[in-house]
């Protein structure tokens, strides 16, 4: 089979890869070229299979807690099972780790408190959103994919290349 090379030594390739689909994902929307938004459909499609067949593995395990009065109290807690947590660790290799921004006019203490237990904002984001919404969708159409569509804009000014959005259907 063919690879698209993009003109770029394989180092290059996978790291331009990387760096879109965690924009995409994070952003929901990117513009780029034709070549490089069909490169990448591909790429992230795969990556968000991963995460919609295993977003529901998770285990509810019961811990004891003591606190500083030495009063033993338990609560049950939400872990990631086996093959969401496999899934959550072959994704983190495809996408780089980027910090979730603050908002406008949020002060630092609200924006601590509202990333208070995510510690992967990208992965989170294809756990917590895009997973559950995609995984509705396949089951009232009854078919998987087709989680993205390019849309061509037009020629770029400059060097005439041929620009499209990729986005988030």
């Amino acid at each position: 089979m063919k690879v698209k090379k993009l003109n770029r030594p394989s180092k290059e390739r996978r790291a331009l890869t990387r760096n879109q689909a965690t924009d995409l994902i994070m952003k929901g929307k990117i513009e780029t070229t034709v070549a490089k938004a069909k490169y990448l459909k591909s790429y992230v499609e795969k990556i968000v299979t991963l995460a919609i067949n295993n977003h529901e593995d998770v285990i509810t395990v019961t811990k004891n807690y003591v606190d500083d009065k030495g009063n033993k109290t338990t609560r049950e807690v939400i872990n990631d099972g086996p093959k969401k947590l496999a899934a959550r660790r072959a994704i983190k290799n495809k996408v780089y780790f980027v910090k979730e921004p603050r908002k406008e006019g949020e002060k630092k203490a609200q924006y601590l408190a509202r990333l208070d237990n995510i510690k992967d904002p990208v992965v989170e984001k294809l756990f917590n959103f895009y997973a559950p919404k995609y995984a509705e969708r396949a089951k009232e159409l009854g078919q998987g994919g087709g989680y993205l569509r390019i849309l061509k804009i037009g020629k770029r000014r400059g060097d005439n290349a041929d620009m499209a959005i990729i986005e988030f259907v």
